[in-house]
């Protein structure tokens, strides 16, 4: 295997973190998460531990089941450039996702109701 860039090794290992950070605040285990991803265990946690870089389709998965952004797992894979995923405003809807997801003030299904309604007033904004 061809050995990683600096500057990809480091976007790796920051999103090992994010993915760690992501899982513990769904109060999720390890296993669990690997469970409602479809990825193995051993794998989840070599990429929260930064020694793999997984695939659009690997990151895909684990943001459905963190119910965040695929594009900001893109992003810190280094897979995408912030600049390429602007919606039709020229914002991402990473920042919102994350900020609902992140706002220790919120509970689970408070968090996933907010996440769907935003969802749907995008859809509907956007089909216009």
């Amino acid at each position: 295997m061809a050995r990683l860039s600096d500057k990809a090794a480091g976007a790796v290992g920051s999103l090992g973190e994010y993915l760690a950070e992501q899982r513990r605040h769904a109060q999720l285990s390890l296993r669990q998460l690997s469970d409602l991803a479809g990825v193995s265990n051993p794998y989840l946690s070599q990429i929260e531990r930064g020694l793999r870089k997984p695939s659009a389709d690997v990151l895909q998965q684990l943001a459905k089941a963190l119910r965040i952004s695929a594009e900001t797992l893109y992003v810190r894979a280094g897979i995408l450039d912030p600049e390429d995923s602007p919606d039709r405003t020229g914002r991402t809807s990473g920042g919102v996702v994350d900020a609902v997801l992140l706002d220790p003030a919120l509970n689970e299904r408070q968090k996933r109701v907010l996440l769907d309604v935003y969802a749907s007033f995008v859809r509907e904004n956007t089909s216009d």
